[in-house]
């Protein structure tokens, strides 16, 4: 099942790793699910993407419970008071402004001596994001780029300014409490029989670690240390401009001269982190699509080639599933199939009247996980709601089709019988695993949708459940199926 840990219900404004968090595992147990997908659990930045993030394999402060350092005497009630409240979207503003004050009075009476603590103030990870954050406070939030003679790293100036700033022990203070109700909220998940997939994103935000401190070795960059070119995909069915992200794009030769330790060393921290790992837009991997630094659309931009699987060197067959959607080439699909990592299909995808559609879960071939629909879909139940005409007759032969092929009972009477067809369709592939956002279970319309791509909208990233919404009988319906399908 898939449930961003935002989208949890909590008093305090937005998911985290606390009280719901662990009941929703036992939703997952009930059910008979074996894998909980997250999605990334990076620092967000500008839109609140965690695609977007500010430090590649750090974490996001405003997933640590309050409650549980409630419980550890480290904050009292009264100072959660500003973030109370559980409404149906994450108030982002309101998180940035409150949150840190309360992490700050936990830090302010954490025992320093602490040696776990103490160990971990010595990790360079961390401390290069506590410096990062510190330093971008100091500058006002001001993005990276705009912080004049410190917009270059400079080793002995960072050093300097660590010791005189007191932020950098509160930012590696985020990072040391994350971990700790993380790997208790994971082994508890493991001990219920419960995986946790997690997403790496491809690219890092250019407001970020990386680009600050390794921008010469990692980005392809101008004289003047601004980005050469910016990433995102062509004009497609979905957009006629394209998807302009923005992030800058890496510069592969140089990487690979340095054996892609950064990219390697990275797999390594989320292999560490998750159970099973998803590798947002693994096409890129292969071929990129470079857009000029001045374009403002994505129509002028140019594929350029990757690595490939060059990239992943012992990483062949680990717990690995690639996004492999968009336009999949010849050599896409060889280069996958030489990392030995899953596909990715979406059953929204399925029913266009093409036989030959890879969706289609009768031409599913071997190692892939399936969706109903993904974070970036309109869930199910709006998609389907939204036929009329051509369309809806083409899916619903398409449907029939694929359910006799598969032996199941094709039910289109409603839409929710529509959308129950199809989920049964998806656990009844041969898909090594099977994927369903907690909205297509419970029949929610784009209200709940995560995000829509090519956006910037305070509906993405924001949608949050209700305690209410995890009711039995949905567990004993996806119980029922993966009992039937041999998924449990």
């Amino acid at each position: 099942m898939l449930m961003p840990i935002f989208s949890l219900p909590s008093p305090y404004g937005i998911g985290t790793l606390g009280k719901a968090a662990y009941r929703f595992v036992d939703f997952l147990r009930a059910a008979g699910c074996r894998i909980w997908q997250v999605l990334p659990l990076e620092p967000t930045s500008f839109g609140n993407s965690p695609y977007s993030s500010c430090c590649s394999g750090t974490f996001n402060p405003y997933f640590i419970d309050l409650e549980l350092l409630e419980e550890e005497g480290l904050v009292t009630k009264e100072e959660l008071a500003p973030l109370a409240g559980d409404g149906r979207r994450v108030d982002y503003g309101r998180q940035y402004r409150e949150r840190m004050k309360i992490l700050k009075e936990a830090y302010s009476r954490f025992p320093k001596t602490d040696k776990a603590w103490r160990e971990f103030q010595k990790i360079e990870k961390y401390r290069d994001f506590a410096l990062f954050m510190a330093r971008k406070s100091s500058f006002g939030g001001a993005p990276c780029w705009a912080w004049g003679n410190c917009s270059e790293y400079n080793q002995e100036q960072s050093r300097a300014f660590a010791r005189e700033n007191a932020e950098i022990g509160l930012w590696q203070f985020t990072q040391f409490l994350f971990l700790r109700q993380w790997r208790e909220l994971k082994r508890y998940a493991n001990q219920n029989g419960v995986k946790i997939m997690g997403d790496i994103p491809y690219y890092v935000a250019r407001d970020s670690v990386e680009f600050w401190k390794y921008k010469r070795d990692l980005f392809q960059i101008d004289k003047k240390g601004n980005p050469a070119a910016q990433a995102g995909v062509p004009p497609d069915a979905f957009s006629e401009e394209g998807q302009l992200w923005g992030n800058p794009v890496y510069r592969w030769n140089d990487m690979g001269e340095a054996g892609y330790a950064w990219w390697r060393a990275r797999l390594e921290t989320a292999l560490s982190t998750y159970d099973i790992l998803r590798i947002d837009h693994f096409i890129g991997t292969v071929r990129y699509y470079s857009i000029p630094k001045t374009a403002t659309t994505a129509k002028s931009g140019r594929w350029r080639k990757g690595p490939g699987a060059k990239l992943f060197g012992n990483f062949h067959g680990a717990p690995i599933v690639a996004e492999d959607l968009g336009i999949v080439t010849p050599r896409v699909r060889r280069e996958l199939d030489k990392t030995g990592f899953a596909g990715m299909k979406i059953l929204q995808e399925a029913f266009d009247g093409n036989p030959e559609n890879g969706h289609k879960p009768s031409n599913f071939k071997e190692n892939v996980v399936a969706y109903t629909s993904t974070h970036d879909n309109e869930t199910l139940f709006a998609r389907v709601s939204e036929l009329n005409g051509q369309w809806r007759t083409r899916w619903i032969a398409d449907l029939k089709e694929e359910c006799k092929r598969a032996g199941i009972a094709c039910h289109t009477e409603n839409n929710r019988a529509i959308c129950d067809t199809i989920i049964e369709l998806l656990f009844a592939s041969r898909a090594n695993a099977v994927i369903v956002p907690m909205q297509d279970i419970l029949h929610m319309g784009n209200e709940a949708r995560i995000n829509a791509p090519s956006t910037v909208s305070d509906a993405n990233w924001s949608f949050r459940f209700t305690a209410d919404e995890f009711p039995r009988e949905a567990a004993e319906r996806v119980s029922e199926l993966a009992k039937k399908y041999g998924r449990a």
